[in-house]
Formats: C-alpha cells, sequence, structure tokens
C-alpha cells in the first residue's frame, strides 16, 4: 500500500505559530522533507524542530540556483524543473514503499511555495493532503498591529519579483497591499511605492514572528539591509484614517439588569442573559449564585445573604444611578420567587426614576425538572412556595387546598430546608383531602447540577425526609399518568 504525502505549513518561523494538525503530522511521519538553499539552513525545519521524533528520515532538498543567474540548458525555469522532477522521484520512493512523507513549507504550503510544484507532480498518483499554515503576510500585519483590510476594502498580494512600473500601477488601484520577496527587488520595490504615491503609508516587516524580526516604515529602511525573507505592507486605508477617541466611560445614569441564571451552569443560560452577564460592569446577588458566575477583574461584585432582597435591589439602582451596567443575578427565573419584584419594588421609588431596569428570563427549576421527568406540566399548573418568611402559613394552606381542590398539578419550591419541617408533610396532608394517594410526584434535586437526581413516587408515599431545599416536588393532577417506563406526563386533553 502506497504511502501519505502531507503538504504542511508551519507557519512564518515561531515553532508556537505551528497548527496542532501540522505539529501531530509532523510528529507521526516516516520522512521529514524540507527546502533550502545550499548552506543547509531551513527556516522551515527550525519551526519544526521541537516536533521531530527521533528515528525519522530527513530528506534535504537543497535548491540548484537561488537567483536567475545559471548555466543549465534550459536555464532558471530548467533547472527548477529538473530540480522539482528529482525531488519527486525521491519522494516517491518513500512513497512506494508505503512511508508517511510530510514535506515542510514555511507559511502556507500553497501561497508562493515550493511545496506546490511537489503537489502537481506527486497528488496525481499517491493520496495526498495539504495542511494549511499563517502566512508571511498574516504574521507582518500581526508585527505591525496594523489590520490589512476591513469591510469592501481589497487587499492585493504582489511578487516584488513584478517590473516596477506594473508594480506601481497595481499600487495605485488597490487599497491594502503586501508587495513579498524583497531582497534584491527592495529598491524597485521602494521606487514603485514612491510612484504610486503610497510610500508614506508603507511599512517594512523583516522575518516577521521570529526572534530576529524588524518593524520599520518602508521609507526609513536602507535598501542595502533587507532580505529575501521580508515584505512591504500597504495596511487598510478605514485604519490608517480612524482617530480612536479615549475609551468611554460610563456617564448618567445607567441600568439594571435582572437575569435568570436557570437551575445550573452555562448550557442552562440563555444566551440573552449571557450577553448581559458579559457587558456588566457590576454583578449583584445572592452569594452562591453570584459564584455561578466566572469571576472576571473588570467587574466589580457585591455578594449580600439571602435575606435581605430589599437591600439588594436599593444597592443595584444606587450603583445603577451613579452610571454602572448592573446583573443582578436570580438562580431559576428572577420573576419566580427570585430578584425581579425585589428590584422593581425598589425601583418604583422617586429616587429611581431615570434607572432603566430590565427582566431577563431564565430556565425555572419546575421547567429543568419537569423536562427530567416527562411533560408533568402538560396541561394547567400552578406554582406555590412552602416557604413562609415572607407569607403566613394560613395563605399557603388556603392556595394548596384550591389548587388540589382545582385539581391542578402543583409545582412546589422551598419545600424544606433544616428549620422548616413541617411544611411538606402538611402540604402532603392538604392534598391528599382531594387527590388520591396513587397521585403521581417527581422529585428533583440539583437539576442541571453534579448532584442531580430525578425520583417518581406516589403522593401516598411520598417521604418529606429525602426533600432539603434543593429540591424541587411536583405533584400530579388527575389525569397524571407514569408509562412503563417510568414517563411522567400530563395529557393536554382533559377528560
Amino acid at each position: 500500500m502506497a504511502g501519505r504525502l502531507f503538504g504542511v505549513g508551519v507557519g512564518p518561523g515561531d515553532p508556537e505559530l505551528v497548527t496542532v494538525k501540522a505539529a501531530r503530522l509532523i510528529g507521526e511521519a516516516d520522512v521529514v522533507a524540507f527546502h533550502c538553499a545550499r548552506h543547509g539552513r531551513s527556516i522551515a525545519r527550525s519551526a519544526a524542530e521541537p516536533y521531530l521524533r527521533d528515528g525519522r528520515i530527513e530528506e534535504q532538498l537543497v535548491y540548484p540556483v537561488t537567483t536567475e543567474a545559471t548555466a543549465h540548458p534550459g536555464g532558471y525555469q530548467g533547472a527548477l524543473d529538473e530540480f522539482y522532477a528529482d525531488c519527486a522521484a525521491r519522494l516517491s520512493a518513500h512513497l512506494d514503499a508505503g512511508r508517511t512523507v510530510v514535506v515542510l513549507s514555511e507559511g502556507d504550503p500553497l501561497f508562493y511555495g515550493s511545496y506546490m510544484h511537489l503537489h502537481k507532480r506527486l497528488a496525481p498518483h499517491y493520496p495526498a493532503e495539504v495542511v494549511p499554515g499563517v502566512t508571511s503576510v498574516s504574521a507582518a500585519s500581526a508585527a505591525a498591529g496594523r489590520p490589512l483590510a476591513e469591510r469592501e476594502e481589497t487587499l492585493t498580494v504582489l511578487p516584488g519579483t513584478l517590473p516596477g512600473d506594473e508594480l506601481a500601477e497595481r499600487l495605485r488601484g488597490t487599497d491594502a497591499a503586501a508587495v513579498l520577496k524583497l531582497g534584491r527587488t527592495f529598491p524597485k520595490v521602494r521606487q514603485a511605492f514612491e510612484d504610486a504615491g503610497r510610500l508614506g503609508d508603507a511599512w517594512y516587516v523583516e522575518r516577521a514572528s521570529t526572534g530576529r524580526q524588524r518593524v520599520a516604515p518602508l521609507a526609513d529602511v536602507d535598501p542595502a539591509d533587507v532580505p529575501y525573507m521580508s515584505l512591504a505592507l500597504l495596511t487598510s486605508p478605514a485604519e490608517r484614517s480612524f482617530e480612536a477617541p479615549p475609551p468611554a466611560r460610563p456617564e448618567g445614569p445607567g441600568g439594571v439588569w435582572v437575569v435568570g441564571l436557570g437551575p445550573a451552569g452555562r448550557s442552562w443560560l440563555t444566551p440573552e442573559a449571557q450577553d448581559v452577564l458579559a457587558s456588566a460592569t457590576d454583578l449583584v446577588g445572592y452569594g452562591p449564585y453570584l459564584d455561578r458566575v466566572p469571576p472576571n477583574p473588570r467587574q466589580r461584585r457585591h455578594a449580600s445573604g439571602n435575606r435581605v432582597e430589599a437591600d439588594r435591589a436599593r444597592h443595584a439602582l444606587d450603583l445603577a444611578k451613579d452610571g454602572a451596567r448592573v446583573a443582578v443575578v436570580s438562580s431559576g427565573d428572577p420573576g419566580v420567587f427570585a430578584m425581579a419584584a425585589a428590584v422593581l419594588e425598589a425601583a418604583a421609588d422617586d429616587a429611581f426614576a431615570d434607572v432603566a431596569v430590565q427582566v431577563v428570563p431564565g430556565l425555572t427549576a419546575a421547567q429543568a425538572v419537569a423536562a427530567r421527568a416527562g411533560a408533568p406540566l402538560g396541561h394547567d399548573f400552578c406554582v406555590l412556595s412552602l416557604s413562609d418568611i415572607l407569607k403566613p402559613w394560613d395563605a399557603i394552606a388556603r392556595r394548596l387546598s384550591a389548587a388540589a381542590e382545582a385539581d391542578l398539578v402543583v409545582a412546589l419550591y422551598n419545600p424544606s430546608s433544616s428549620r422548616r419541617r413541617h411544611q411538606l408533610p402538611a402540604a402532603r396532608d392538604l392534598l391528599l383531602e382531594h387527590r388520591s394517594p396513587e397521585t403521581p410526584v417527581v422529585i428533583g434535586r440539583d437539576v442541571g447540577g453534579p448532584e442531580e437526581s430525578v425520583a417518581v413516587t406516589t403522593l401516598g408515599k411520598l417521604d418529606p425526609e429525602r426533600v432539603d431545599m434543593r429540591c424541587l416536588v411536583i405533584v400530579g393532577s388527575s389525569t397524571t399518568r407514569v408509562t412503563d417506563k417510568g414517563v411522567v406526563y400530563t395529557p393536554r386533553r382533559y377528560p
């Protein structure tokens, strides 16, 4: 079986700019081939050096000429054609033996690269793949810190070997340009920029990305000191004309966004919520919820306890009044037993009349638990909190009885805590006055988190000891069903 040929771009010279795929292929290769001049040094091989494995075979492809002066009967082109034919024959011997051959190429293999001449000769006969690399043009733009082109601008890449008048004409007619193959061509290239009236805007970049990198205005470069591995850049005219104002600082009233984080984890967070969190200057919230937002040193974080919602809301509004973009975070949805109501209530104060408040919805715990169980909320349902911190138990009991009598599916938030143990047993007993003991019940704990569990039981067998503050309990209606596979659903059609 024939071997495989890979033309691998290793970038402009910095080994850290070699792609992950290129590094892997270099390390796996049976044969590594590279071009070089008679002195034997190769930029491509130097870039690949950290990735070469012991025991590989190296094929050094030494150019017979580096200028157009040659005694070959076919001239310069004839000498190169003979050279590439000989190189192809050498590599084909390895390919016929089943070896994997990687040909290293500076920059990108098919961008003014020598590999293309081997590819044309070998790819029709052997499995071949080209692995792109960072080009010298990209590296030079990065070294100069100047964008090449933007919006509808045109970038033209030119070889410095073109006649001077043609170079000047093309430079006049383009927005941005990169002129390669300098060295001996530099005086002509510099004159072409001057003839085109573009010299003052042009930059010179030498050996981009290496330890010998040099960047300078093209007009200041001494022609006697220009190597072949250099290029001239005419960068984006939009960049040249742009005057950057100092970064704006918030002025006047900012705003408050009350953000739902969902039940757990980034995958449960809406794109809108992610955008608000990313653009905020200040984050406000209950400590454990705030901990779910990755820290960013650009942002100020204001954590507080679980029972100071009104104080937290006013703090957020005060920050916004001073110009901050404030994200107030809530678990689940901010409008379901969370911070949205507290912030809106505080914002009704005339002191915050100029502060805009926006609620960013999130996935609720009820939705998350229901989805894990099936579709228990498929018909009419209600949501109740069993916490009696902000409302009396009598109100909770009346609402539970009314929901049970109305045959609504009931999602119970805050079902139990270390200090509130009587509510869930009492709620179960109230529901049993109107529901069968066989009514399906779903208990979801830490849904979306590392300790997630979902259990299905019945109202008669509901054990309050299995339930804590991290749980949500869904009690079905008279029509809620459990399949043989344990899937819970409430039909949309009512008998």
